[in-house]
């Protein structure tokens, strides 16, 4: 499918956004978040994206499990994503105007506040993430395949993007939905590459 470039324009944080799609991005950046994970010592690399193990059955999860045993298993996924966002951030910073780049880890101010509500809540909500966010099963967990990775962000795509100092600049306008936007900034992260390439979208704020 041609997607066309045009001037995108951001999702507006007023229109009513369905639970399931906050659900379908918190999903997506915990996914990205654990596969960009490099590891240390022994443990096998994923992407390399960042430096952490939190995710790794001897690393985070561990000693979260030893400190928190009971919501170990959100806090860990909390605090990966959370290394992924710093990494999003420190990329967008280097934009004269990071308030227009709309990105994986930074959708808007008011979908990122319902983002980390809805993860708090479900933090308390008692049930195991993979139950409360059925998508994390294919990965969070098992064994990490590059190849399986691969495949699921291609299903969002293809999409057009420009090379940019700070990352990869999706040509095609914004989606009117959030699931749909998301789709996007997934398909933009192929083909995969050595740092973190920032799939984005540039949006008027």
């Amino acid at each position: 499918m041609m997607l066309l470039e045009s001037q995108a324009t951001t999702v507006s944080p007023r229109a009513p956004v369905p639970v399931s799609e906050i659900d379908y991005a918190l999903t997506a950046q915990i996914i990205v978040a654990w596969a960009g994970e490099h590891g240390e010592d022994k443990t096998p690399a994923r992407l390399g994206w960042w430096i952490s193990q939190l995710l790794f059955e001897y690393g985070g999860r561990y000693a979260f499990g030893r400190l928190t045993s009971q919501t170990a298993p959100w806090a860990v996924l909390q605090a990966v994503r959370e290394l992924a966002r710093r990494a999003d951030e420190v990329l967008r910073a280097q934009e004269s105007d990071p308030d227009h780049i709309l990105s994986l880890f930074s959708l808007g101010f008011e979908l990122d506040e319902r983002l980390d509500e809805r993860l708090q809540d479900l933090k308390r909500s008692g049930r195991a993430p993979e139950v409360a966010l059925p998508g994390l099963a294919e990965f969070i967990g098992g064994a990490w395949s590059r190849g399986a990775f691969e495949t699921w962000a291609g299903s969002f795509g293809p999409v057009d993007f420009a090379a940019v100092p700070v990352g990869r600049r999706i040509k095609a306008a914004q989606p009117a939905t959030l699931e749909q936007t998301i789709g996007l900034l997934l398909a933009g992260l192929l083909p995969l590459s050595a740092s973190y390439p920032m799939p984005h979208f540039r949006v008027a704020v």
